[in-house]
């Protein structure tokens, strides 16, 4: 059986110049990034934003496990199958982080005949936008350690300092270091520390901003720290902005690639959903909204996380209303919610599919909860049984949903022509009246027990100590009615991983409250969930080589 990046390398791409004409968009509406990639202009985004929108379609999941739910894999088979059925379809997707690619999950471009190319470049260094994230994250740190060492003229307490810094790789010893050790000149003295890029503020900035100018009064807003009467310290007042737009300039444009049938797909921005918002940016939804009339996009981990941040951050903030919602599953991650341990997944069990379907249950009754039309999509495996999927498909349609079976990682766009026409049906046939599940003129407590019991179906929420006082000052200094980020471990509806199924009875624990003043959104820290990832034992950087050639192997 060949792996993804085989049948990745062995892909037939088209120049992008090619792949960007099917959306009407002029070479000089391009910013080329070698033969197969490039960034969609400026002037391009002035010459579309006037026309109509097509409609939007989320495709989220059940909460992961080792048995795997193949999300992204099925948002781009679905965008290939609308192609075979001769829509005009594009794919808007996150860069993947170096954290999990080498780290645990491996590559993050789709899998099997349902990916995005070129893979290697995707998953490595791509246009360098996560770069740029990185550069501009650490050019505040750097001016705000400065300040401190030139005199500190905004008094700014260093006991008080929120800022981090940030790498986007996983790397444990950087959670919490000491900085300024050595002589004098080297600095002031001060604990400090490194979160992933793809967890900070600067991303979320990144994928929420409109526009340039939006990108810079978020900026602006950022706070850095607090002075020695709790007053909040911004990246303005350090007279950081207009350095940091100008490193952020080009990642603010959207990237262009294709999938292995050549479907156009806009690639950009790239916040975990665990951590961040997990959705990707503003403007390559709005882009691909005007030049196709179905954009089909992912947001990270399961439903309880990405879809309820795509549903009560993105859309509320954005305008962006959608269509249809497709959530994936798959038998053996239902049985795994059920209990049969991974090594007996491929065994008939139609018990433990009934316990643990109870997941898939929650996160449908969670997206009807928005009033969008549900989808419900099976990822199917070799090992399924005829009584298996019928089940399934029974327990769905009899809650309202559309349902439909997809092979796409081993047959592309014709794998997906099922759910694809299961789409086009929920989107012509029933009407979507989203709307968010909480007002942002809620208290903080408030929108969190809101997530917390409708979402995640917690019996109640307690908050530490230190996350009273964080509330109380978050809504002190005027940031109380904005949006909510909860960051939860994305392997249970609870902040408990090990709590599997459909939990109920439990309690969240909410350890840390924080504000992203630019993002414009406040973060709720529960569990044990960390802002900068460890490896694993056996990462998966030690599988990935290049040869003499240049030829990249291993990375998944």
């Amino acid at each position: 059986m060949k792996t993804d990046i085989e049948i990745a390398q062995e892909a037939v791409m088209l120049p992008i110049k090619e792949v960007a004409e099917k959306l009407s968009i002029s070479e000089e509406e391009l910013e080329y990034y070698g033969k197969y990639k490039a960034k969609l202009s400026d002037e391009l985004w002035n010459r579309i934003q006037e026309q109509e929108d097509g409609k939007l379609v989320l495709v989220t999941a059940i909460n992961p496990t080792p048995a795997g739910e193949g999300k992204t894999t099925t948002t781009v088979g679905l965008g290939q199958a609308l192609g075979r059925l001769g829509k005009k379809a594009v794919i808007a997707l996150r860069e993947p982080s170096l954290g999990p690619c080498f780290g645990i999950k491996g590559g993050a471009a789709g899998g099997g005949y349902a990916q995005v190319v070129p893979m290697e470049d995707l998953n490595l260094h791509f246009t360098g936008d996560f770069h740029a994230v990185t550069s501009a994250n650490n050019l505040l740190a750097a001016m705000l350690d400065n300040h401190l060492q030139q005199g500190n003229e905004l008094r700014i307490d260093p006991k008080q300092i929120v800022w981090k810094r940030c790498l986007d790789m996983n790397d444990r010893a950087l959670r919490n270091i000491v900085i300024g050790m050595g002589a004098k000149p080297d600095g002031v003295v001060r604990e400090d520390h490194f979160i992933i890029t793809v967890a900070s503020e600067i991303m979320a900035i990144l994928c929420l901003a409109e526009d340039l100018e939006d990108l810079k009064k978020r900026l602006a807003r950022v706070i850095v720290a607090y002075d020695y009467d709790g007053n909040p310290v911004t990246a303005e007042k350090l007279g950081a902005v207009g350095s940091m737009a100008a490193l952020l300039k080009d990642a603010l444009k959207p990237n262009l690639i294709q999938t292995l049938e050549n479907t156009p797909a806009i690639v950009h921005g790239g916040p975990f959903a665990n951590i961040a918002h997990g959705c990707n940016s503003v403007r390559a939804t709005k882009m691909a909204l005007k030049m196709a009339d179905y954009v089909i996009t992912e947001a990270g981990f399961g439903a309880d996380l990405g879809a309820e941040k795509f549903l009560d951050i993105k859309c509320r903030m954005a305008g962006l209303k959608p269509g249809a919602v497709v959530l994936v599953a798959t038998v053996r991650a239902l049985k795994y919610n059920g209990g049969v341990l991974k090594a007996d997944l491929g065994k008939e069990n139609l018990d433990a599919l009934k316990r643990g379907i109870v997941n898939l249950e929650k996160h449908i009754e969670n997206l009807q909860k928005y009033q969008v039309p549900v989808v419900v999509t099976l990822n199917k495996f070799v090992t399924d049984t005829e009584a298996e999927l019928a089940f399934v498909k029974e327990f769905c349609e009899s809650r309202g949903c559309e349902f439909a079976l997809s092979s796409v990682w081993e047959k592309g766009g014709e794998g997906g022509t099922e759910l694809a026409e299961k789409v086009l049906a929920a989107l012509e046939t029933k009407e979507s009246h989203y709307q968010p599940i909480y007002d942002t003129d809620a208290s903080i407590k408030e929108k969190i027990e809101t997530i917390c019991r409708e979402i995640y179906g917690a019996e109640a929420v307690t908050y530490s100590a230190a996350a009273e006082k964080q509330i109380a000052k978050i809504e002190a200094i005027g940031y109380g009615n904005t949006p909510v980020c909860m960051a939860k471990t994305q392997y249970s509806l609870s902040d408990d991983p090990k709590k599997l199924g459909r939990p109920s009875g439990f309690t969240v624990n909410v350890r840390e409250v924080y504000v992203s003043a630019g993002a414009g959104f406040v973060v709720a820290v529960t569990g044990t969930i960390m802002t900068m990832p460890g490896l694993p034992k056996s990462p998966a950087a030690l599988k990935i080589d290049v040869d003499h050639d240049g030829k990249i192997t291993g990375l998944f």
